[in-house]
C-alpha cells in the first residue's frame, strides 16, 4: 500500500535572517507565516509562504554564524511559476536582484524560465506559466 506525502516545506540557511526575509517578501511575495526562537539552542526559524499557502521555505539562522555557507554543488534551486514572466524578470532586475538570462530548453518552447539568486546564493528557477 503507497503513502500520500504532501510536500510542506524546504529549509535553507541563512546568514542574515532580515535580509534574506527582505528578500523572499520583495521579490516572491513570500510572507512570514510563522517564526520560532529557540534561544537555549541559538538558532531561530522563519517559515515563509505564499497567499495559496500549500509550501514555505524555512529560513533558520543560527546565532553564532560569522561566515557565509556553501550552496555546495549537491543542490540546485526550488521552482516557482508566475503568469508575466518578462515583467517578474523587469522587476527582479529593477530591484537589483542577481538574475540569469531567460532562457527555454529548446526552440519551440512557449515556456521560458530565468533564476533568481538570494542573498545567500540559493537559486529560485522563475517559470512562465
Amino acid at each position: 500500500m503507497s503513502q500520500d506525502y504532501k510536500f510542506v516545506h524546504s529549509c535553507i540557511r541563512v546568514l542574515d535572517l532580515k535580509k534574506s526575509i527582505e528578500f523572499y517578501q520583495q521579490a516572491l511575495g513570500l510572507e512570514v507565516a510563522r517564526k520560532r526562537d529557540f534561544p537555549e539552542y541559538e538558532f531561530t526559524l522563519v517559515y515563509l509562504t505564499s497567499s495559496t499557502g500549500d509550501f514555505e521555505i524555512e529560513l533558520t539562522y543560527n546565532y553564532d554564524r560569522k561566515k557565509p555557507y556553501t550552496v555546495g554543488d549537491g543542490y540546485s534551486h526550488i521552482a516557482v511559476t508566475v503568469d508575466d514572466l518578462k515583467s517578474s524578470y523587469q522587476r527582479h532586475q529593477q530591484l537589483g536582484y542577481e538574475v540569469s538570462d531567460i532562457t527555454s530548453l529548446s526552440e519551440e518552447a512557449s515556456e521560458g524560465y530565468y533564476f533568481l539568486t538570494d542573498p545567500d546564493g540559493y537559486r529560485t528557477e522563475i517559470i512562465q506559466n
